[in-house]
């Protein structure tokens, strides 16, 4: 019932006003409503909730950082949004009708006319804040004269502001929010595709306060990470811990699960009634069980464009009959099905775009222990240990434990045939189908054919297009095995041991695979040829990548991403930037040309225009995450947190060897980790593995990481940190044009040396990038002189160079991410 009322609110005629120089004051919100009409809505429980305001009125909200201020400039041409509009929907928990009230001028004369005009728009809006607002209701107590009073600190404002130059677009100020500020608005791209871009979001001011300037360089003050709107190692707690998992499936191909799950938690942070999990829209729960009893529960759709409708789930909101205390353990029964898998074809069924289908709280890890029921004709494969298997004449029932804490589990289904290879004691089974799935492109070959009357002499052979034979991945299922076989190898080497008991691969329908633990979900494409692919028109690039780099990619997962989480959507370009890189690491030996075509096609898709003249690497820093999907860039997610990621790590990489080579050449430790092939990256690498192991990291960890590995001629103001690097590079968008000019070479009795300046285009003033200069010998032998940093537009250097060295080369091996001349 109060879901219900909170949802279809409506407008209440006697509650329509005129209003003057009114203010609305919410941390770094600031609203004026300077001149019109305003109307309330009914209360609930004696709480007024909404209201809509026609007239005219202005915001102003300034983003606290160039990163934020920089995202908002993206879709609105500006760093601060200072905005006139014409009407605002509001939608409060506090005492914002008490606060508006008092800047009224009585009654209008013809409130029902208003009332008409505006209130199925206020119905119509109401629905997605209606859970927020239960919480609100639920989590707080009344007073003697029934009024809710929400809980102390529970502050929640949602504002649907109708602009007059940027249209239509939604503020929220929510203090459960990680991030309690944002602004975005709802648009589609060039295709008709629904995003929900995210122009700015950001911690409020008083959380922000927390958070103070750190160093200097050189007039530069640099914000902290939580200034930043990044996460820090004060994380906030979730307030509900899940343990465990025990799923029961009834799977019935090709469409339908039937499950009983019971999670085991911990309240973490008690004083609340209703707790919200994630589940597939395409799984409805018929029932609900709370220590053995029956729960409330309520399911709500997602809205259109969020990153939670773009997982493909919707919102369970669990309702318990008293507040819950710190401390508390809940054992809870769901019970739900529905037709959550999809028939590819090619006896390829899956879960994939349709959601998570199990209750979740998003990423945390937790045990899992799963039990299938499925038809003897299929093979099931999942994350986990398998522990046992059953069959009966029709069916069977399959059992998969989970070795540690995992941060999510799958299954996939199919008509697969096995192929296996061994990583020491580790099986590696790979899964695949006869065939492909349904909507892969069928390849044609150009065949010629006889004249219709072959005993003729009038008639020649004819050229056509006839179909060529379908590809059957099952075939190089062995294939697969073996180069991931290799590739693990290698990234032990990196890494450590592989953290799992096994690893499992099954064949998935189209281009997307999927790494999770112990299972990996690979694409029909990487089960192709090299042949195969190039009918497809695949191109090299995609078909290198398809072939070798996903494969691998999708092993490191199994490091980066399930034994090691990230902290917050802000920190998620660490676990796919690092699975990129090692993969293409594993290759660069056997591959070197691959590997470098693949890093300059990352080159030129973060350099290529868009529609409106825009460079994908506009589409934002990789801390903005998910925030990257925009209706400006479709595929900047793709473009920023794959590409520029894995630029950023092979940057680092190549910063740190190159210091090493340096100081090899006095430092008989450092001259032995050398010939030892002792890289520092993956000693960084090795140490995230070592402390993070069943934890999660973020910006900050990792930097001050590879701070412990920064060598005296890798320090900046002579200062060991990697501000400069994280603040412009991790936190820009900067790909600059780099050049020497001026260049001096003076030879006398002490030695050569070399003067010159660099100038970086293309970049911000504040952009410091390190730039490795070799010298060039008659014999056109190169040889590193040293790294200079790059200081804005212009910097001098002067670099002493062996005998024999003529000229220079600026980073002539393509180690930092620049434009090439």
């Amino acid at each position: 019932m109060l879901y219900r009322q909170l949802r279809e609110i409506q407008l209440d005629p006697d509650a329509v006003y005129k209003i003057r120089e009114a203010s609305v004051e919410r941390e770094d919100i600031h609203i004026v409503l300077e001149d019109g009409t305003i109307g309330f809505t009914h209360a609930v429980d004696g709480r007024i909730t909404g209201a809509f305001f026609e007239g005219e009125g202005e915001i102003l909200l300034i983003p606290p950082d160039r990163v934020e201020k920089r995202s908002l400039g993206l879709f609105t041409n500006t760093g601060i949004l200072e905005e006139k509009f014409s009407s605002i929907y509001l939608r409060f928990n506090d005492d914002l009708a008490s606060e508006l009230i008092t800047y009224t001028r009585g009654k209008v004369e013809d409130p029902q006319e208003f009332v008409n005009r505006w209130s199925s728009v206020v119905t119509s809006l109401s629905e997605a804040d209606a859970l927020r607002l239960m919480t609100s209701f639920l989590n707080g107590h009344k007073t003697a004269d029934g009024k809710i009073v929400t809980p102390e600190g529970d502050h929640m404002l949602r504002a649907r502001i109708n602009g007059v130059n940027m249209g239509v677009f939604d503020l929220f100020f929510d203090t459960d929010a990680r991030e309690q500020i944002s602004v975005g608005q709802l648009s589609r791209d060039k295709y008709g595709r629904g995003f929900f871009n995210v122009w700015t979001a950001f911690p409020m001011r008083s959380m922000r306060m927390r958070a103070i300037p750190h160093r200097t360089m050189k007039g530069r003050t640099s914000q902290t990470p939580a200034a930043l709107g990044s996460t820090t190692d004060e994380e906030p707690e979730d307030r509900l811990q899940i343990a465990d998992y025990k799923i029961k499936v009834n799977v019935k191909p090709p469409t339908d699960l039937e499950v009983e799950c019971t999670m085991n938690a911990v309240v973490a942070q008690g004083g609340q009634r209703v707790i919200l999990l994630e589940l597939s829209r395409f799984l409805k729960v018929s029932s609900v069980e709370y220590n053995g009893q029956a729960l409330e529960y309520l399911q709500n759709e997602a809205l259109e464009g969020t990153a939670l409708e773009r997982r493909g789930n919707d919102l369970v909101a669990l309702v318990f009959p008293q507040s819950l205390q710190t401390g508390q353990k809940l054992e809870l029964r769901f019970v739900y099905g529905g037709s959550v898998m999809s028939d590819a074809g090619g006896g390829l069924l899956y879960v994939g775009a349709r959601g998570i289908w199990y209750p979740n709280r998003g990423v945390a890890l937790a045990n899992f222990d799963l039990e299938f029921t499925y038809p003897k004709e299929w093979t099931l494969v999942a994350t986990g240990h398998r522990v046992s298997s059953d069959s009966t004449e029709t069916s069977v029932v399959s059992r998969w434990v989970s070795e540690r804490p995992i941060p999510i589990a799958g299954f996939n289904l199919g008509n697969y045939q096995l192929a296996e290879a061994k990583l020491g004691d580790v099986p590696i089974m790979v899964y695949a189908s006869e065939g492909v799935e349904n909507t892969m492109p069928v390849a044609k070959e150009q065949v010629m054919l006889p004249p219709l009357n072959p005993t003729s002499r009038i008639g020649a052979p004819v050229s056509t297009m006839v179909p060529s034979a379908q590809p059957a991945p099952a075939g190089n299922a062995k294939l697969v095995a073996e180069r991931v076989q290799t590739g693990l190898e290698s990234l032990e080497h990196q890494l450590g041991p592989y953290p799992y008991k096994s690893l499992v691969f099954s064949q998935m329908p189209g281009r997307t695979s999927q790494g999770w633990p112990g299972l990996i979900f690979l694409s029909s494409y990487s089960f192709l040829h090299k042949e195969e692919l190039e009918r497809l028109k695949i191109s090299p690039v995609d078909a290198f990548m398809f072939n070798l780099v996903i494969p691998i990619h999708e092993s490191a997962h199994q490091w980066w991403g399930d034994l090691i989480t990230w902290k917050s959507y802000r920190d998620q370009w660490l676990v796919e930037a690092l699975a990129n890189y090692c993969a293409l690491v594993t290759l660069e030996k056997s591959h070197p040309v691959e590997v470098q075509a693949v890093l300059d096609e990352y080159r030129r898709q973060l350099l290529q225009e868009n529609d409106s003249k825009k460079i994908g690497a506009d589409a934002g820093p990789v801390t903005l995450g998910v925030r990257l999907f925009s209706s400006a860039f479709p595929n900047g997610y793709l473009s920023i947190s794959y590409g520029r990621g894995t630029w950023l790590l092979h940057m680092l990489r190549h910063m740190l060897r190159d210091a090493e080579e340096r100081d090899g050449k006095t430092d008989p430790k450092a001259a032995k980790r050398i010939s030892t092939g002792d890289e520092p990256f993956f000693r960084v690498l090795r140490k995230l593995r070592e402390r993070y192991e069943g934890k999660s990291i973020n910006n900050k960890i990792v930097q001050q990481i590879f701070e412990e590995e920064v060598p005296e001629s890798l320090r900046f103001e002579g200062r060991k940190s990697l501000d400069w690097f994280f603040d412009e590079w991790v936190n820009g968008t900067s790909i600059p044009k780099i050049d020497a000019s001026g260049v001096k070479v003076t030879a006398s009795a002490g030695g050569t040396t070399i003067t010159g300046k660099l100038t970086q285009k293309d970049a911000p003033a504040e952009l410091i990038t390190s730039v490795p200069i070799y010298g060039v010998k008659a014999n056109k032998d190169m040889v590193l002189l040293g790294r200079v940093f790059a200081d804005g537009p212009e910097s001098t250097f002067r670099l002493k160079a062996p005998a024999g060295v003529r000229k220079i080369e600026v980073d002539p091996y393509e180690t930092v991410l620049r434009r090439k001349n």
